[in-house]
């Protein structure tokens, strides 16, 4: 008898999570976009991810580090790591043939199975990373636009709105929603949420069935380290009552990242921010965590668990 009403309870208990759309998996991580330089090699770069709790990484090349090196990683450890396009170097914002070139290059191999982060407006940051300013017409942009819907991979563009004023941030917006409506099949992303805030992140989700919002460096810690005018989507250790409610009413349009980008990044706060994301995100009903922590990651970019 206590088999059987053991057995009832475990049903009920299923039933319930069926309904209610919770999930009782360990709530575990997909890093959509971080970047890798020379000075961090592969077992140490899986290490910070082990330590971390970082399940896999959607990973591209920087500076000196080869975008071949990171396919190679890939292929050596395919459990953890996704090979993703490199597009920014001194060739993009130059717009010389050789990027074309590099791009046809790593999209015809077939060790790839994303593609980076596209930068149309970046302020300019220290001595390493000048101001880009490309708008979302360009033809670099229509190039791995072109790439992407080959393969199926989302496009992950890169506004930096809040750094830019006048009639060129109102140029940058319509042309982005431009580029949204008229590909209307094609899923983009909007890395750093755009830094925008929630209303205006709002209005886009309305009006674009095909945007999606990556929340890299838009926790405390990216935020403090940082003179850049990021979202910071928390209020102290626990997501800003804004910030929550709509990430809760829209929970397939958001995804976690960090984006590092150089080494510093992989070994100063690395695991502190996936903590705090870990902490606010338990928050929220246990489908909803999933989502934003794995799964709209894995729809998008077709992962398999």
């Amino acid at each position: 008898m206590k088999i059987k009403h053991a057995f009832i309870l475990v049903i009920l208990s299923g039933l319930f999570s069926y309904i209610s759309g919770t999930v009782s998996a360990e709530l575990y991580f997909i890093d959509a976009h971080s970047q890798v330089d020379e000075e961090i090699d592969r077992v140490e770069l899986i290490q910070r991810m082990d330590t971390a709790g970082i399940r896999k990484t959607i990973l591209s090349a920087r500076r000196h580090r080869r975008a071949f090196d990171v396919a190679d990683w890939a292929e050596a450890n395919p459990d953890r790591l996704i090979a993703s396009v490199r597009v920014k170097s001194k060739h993009y914002v130059k717009n010389t043939r050789k990027f074309y070139k590099k791009i046809r290059k790593q999209v015809k191999s077939g060790r790839f199975n994303a593609v980076s982060e596209v930068l149309l407006y970046h302020a300019k940051k220290g001595e390493l990373a000048p101001e880009v300013i490309i708008y979302p017409d360009d033809e670099r942009v229509k190039t791995v636009l072109d790439a992407t819907r080959t393969k199926g991979w989302p496009l992950v563009i890169h506004i930096e709105f809040a750094a830019i004023y006048g009639s060129m941030r109102q140029n940058f917006y319509d042309k982005m929603q431009t580029l949204l409506s008229e590909n209307p099949e094609q899923p983009f992303c909007l890395i750093h949420m755009g830094q925008l805030n929630t209303r205006a992140v709002e209005e886009l989700i309305n009006r674009h069935n095909n945007l999606y919002f990556i929340a890299a460096h838009s926790n405390p810690l990216a935020v403090k380290r940082s003179r850049q005018p990021w979202v910071n989507m928390f209020q102290a250790k626990e997501l800003s009552p804004d910030w929550k409610s709509l990430i809760i009413k829209h929970p397939d349009r958001f995804i976690f990242a960090l984006d590092n980008v150089w080494a510093e990044h992989w070994r100063n706060d690395y695991k502190e921010q996936v903590e705090i994301w870990r902490h606010a995100l338990q928050a929220l009903p246990d489908n909803i965590a999933h989502a934003v922590a794995h799964g709209n990651a894995e729809r998008l970019w077709r992962i398999g668990k």
